[in-house]
């Protein structure tokens, strides 16, 4: 009787393991794919380091507080999925996996404060400047390129978190028997992008056709593994192997 009791839950581990893996994956694609499509609907763009010609673009934008309260709501939203597919982790690699958890938690700290400078502070400042005239109006520009540097090193900062939380999932993954291994191996390769673009942001700024290629990339990591984890919660591991011994 105590034998078929201790096995009952593991018969319900292949369902547990699909909702997960399906609840984890929508979460991340739901999150990365819409916050995608509103950055091109909403969000202005130009030469980012061009401060003059961007800050006006910034300050004629009547969506920019809602774009980035959008983007840093989905980018947290894609942020749970991967905390959902660490808890199913944790049954085989709860270090790796905890660990990993603390790296989405720091990251989506310094997510809040990177949208509340850019999406806030920033266009306050820039706002400030297009209304200025005579010497205030140098002074204000100052004001917000300050504001701007601030964000830049907020955003490299955010990227080599990012990597470090992909790294480190990746490994849980590949160290785990929940997913294939070649899912992991294809995370860790997106926190290699992620480091590589948050160091290029720390000595060159926001824009360079280093970061616009490898960014593709990157984007192109985190579809691919959402997607992934959607096509593996329809055909999840029938484990008979883990708890045919007990």
């Amino acid at each position: 009787m105590s034998v078929s009791h201790r096995e009952e839950p593991r018969a319900n581990e292949p369902s547990a393991d699909r909702r997960t893996l399906a609840l984890s994956g929508a979460l991340l694609l739901g999150g990365f794919v819409v916050n995608a499509i509103q950055r091109m609907l909403l969000h202005p763009t130009g030469e980012e380091d061009n401060h003059e010609a961007i800050f006006t673009e910034y300050a004629a934008s009547r969506a920019w507080v809602a774009t980035h309260l959008a983007e840093f709501i989905l980018v947290l939203v894609a942020f749970a999925g991967l905390l959902v597919l660490c808890g199913a982790l944790r049954r085989e690699t709860p270090y790796l996996a905890l660990l990993a958890a603390g790296a989405i938690v720091a990251s989506g700290a310094v997510w809040a404060v990177l949208q509340a400078v850019d999406g806030v502070t920033l266009k306050q400042a820039v706002d400030a400047w297009a209304a200025a005239s005579g010497p205030e109006k140098a002074t204000r520009f100052a004001d917000a390129e300050t504001t701007r540097w601030i964000e830049w090193g907020l955003q490299g900062y955010f990227r080599v978190l990012l990597g470090v939380t992909f790294l480190l999932l990746g490994a849980a993954v590949v160290v785990s028997r929940l997913v294939p291994n070649w899912l992991g191996v294809l995370l860790a390769v997106g926190g290699l992008l992620s480091l590589a673009i948050g160091f290029s942001i720390g000595y060159e700024g926001l824009e360079s056709g280093f970061q616009d290629a490898v960014g593709v990339a990157l984007q192109l990591v985190v579809l691919v593994f959402g997607v992934g984890l959607l096509v593996l919660s329809r055909r999840a591991r029938e484990p008979g192997t883990r708890a045919a011994s007990t």
